[in-house]
């Protein structure tokens, strides 16, 4: 049980883990705090908050528990401004969706209170952003990925994995650098591929006539072209290294299917095809069995 959730950043995330957090007894009162005060407004209004902060370190102030929910470019603005009152017992986590640069501006802004921080990113959202959609149930079932580093102290880092699994959540741990490869790869690039997708179509004189024509595999492919033009733009800079490169696997794995194509080769072609359709039968199965830390 916390006493009090110092919670910076009153949308989507932050919003749904106020609440979860409220739902399942574990926090006594909210202090929110966003970059707009008609946000935070709203979010008290709504019951996501108890009290408005008019400033991340006031959101802080008293604080046993802390979640950045920003956009990860203001990760290191956002350290800046609460550092002072970041104390060695307090739980201080983010849900950023790049750890490595997160980790960095951790590194270089709390120095002695570094132990404080357990980087955290929920493998969950939603293409609508605010607090309006935040959601109670937004975490349940889902993953976290934690990447302590060697600061992390033992006591904030089981402290964070009692806090997601109460949630619902299944913690997985593992190093900022492989948590941003792995990401880039099942995350970003798949974002990536959906904007130009959508890019692609939309770019084309009969682009809307082929759209009227799109049905459920197409809905499903692009449904994450809709997510935040703001957020994905921060998320796909920080992770830019990794992502090129799955990019450029990516483009290889095309360029494969396209000379196949042009080479009339059915039986080759099937065979590209089936190995993809085996592997995603595959990992449909391994990924709705029972998840260990």
């Amino acid at each position: 049980m916390f006493e009090q959730l110092g919670l910076i950043g009153c949308g989507l995330m932050g919003g749904s883990f106020a609440l979860a957090l409220k739902r399942a007894g574990l926090v006594k009162r909210v202090v929110g705090y966003s970059k707009s005060p008609s946000t935070t407004e709203r979010a008290r209004q709504l019951g996501v908050i108890d009290m408005e902060a008019p400033s991340a370190l006031l959101a802080v102030s008293g604080a046993d528990i802390v979640l950045l929910a920003v956009p990860v470019a203001a990760t290191e603005d956002t350290l800046k401004a609460i550092r002072h009152l970041v104390t060695p017992d307090m739980l201080l986590m983010d849900v950023g969706s790049t750890k490595r640069d997160v980790v960095d501006a951790a590194r270089r802004v709390l120095r002695e209170q570094l132990g404080s921080f357990v980087p955290a990113h929920p493998m969950t959202g939603r293409e609508v952003a605010g607090v309006e959609h935040a959601d109670a149930d937004l975490y349940a079932g889902k993953q976290v990925i934690l990447t302590p580093i060697e600061r992390t102290r033992t006591a904030q880092l089981q402290k964070a994995e009692a806090v997601w699994t109460a949630l619902g959540c299944r913690v997985v741990k593992m190093s900022p650098e492989s948590h941003d490869a792995a990401v880039a790869a099942v995350s970003h690039l798949p974002h990536l591929l959906a904007f130009a997708l959508m890019n692609s179509i939309c770019g084309q004189p009969q682009g809307s006539e082929y759209l009227s024509l799109a049905g459920p595999g197409f809905r499903d492919f692009s449904r994450i072209a809709a997510g935040d033009p703001h957020v994905w733009r921060d998320i796909l800079i920080a992770n830019r290294e990794e992502l090129l490169a799955q990019s450029r696997h990516f483009l290889s794995s095309l360029q494969d299917l396209e000379q196949t194509i042009a080479s009339g080769n059915a039986d080759a072609l099937e065979g590209l095809i089936a190995q993809a359709s085996q592997a995603r039968a595959q990992w449909r199965m391994t990924s709705t069995k029972p998840h260990h830390t």
